[in-house]
């Protein structure tokens, strides 16, 4: 997993994470910190969530590694 993948993966998480705040408590948590939904940092925030979920797509359709390496023949290193 390269590094852009990784910090997706990081922001889409946050994102998980203030979608539950909101949910269970209507608690939006980046609104809060960055000055409310509508200030620019809050908007870019969400903006940059918004594209990290849809680079984390990929994810879906990649064969995990564990599957990919079963079904690889194996070899025997004496």
């Amino acid at each position: 997993m390269g590094a852009i993948q990784r910090i997706a993966l990081v922001l889409t998480i946050i994102g998980a994470i203030n979608w539950g705040l909101i949910g269970f408590f209507q608690f939006d948590l980046v609104a809060s910190i960055f000055g409310g939904q509508n200030s620019a940092l809050a908007r870019i925030i969400y903006g940059l969530v918004g594209i990290a979920g849809l680079i984390n797509l990929g994810l879906l359709f990649r064969p995990s590694e564990s599957y990919a390496n079963a079904n690889e023949p194996q070899t025997n290193r004496s």
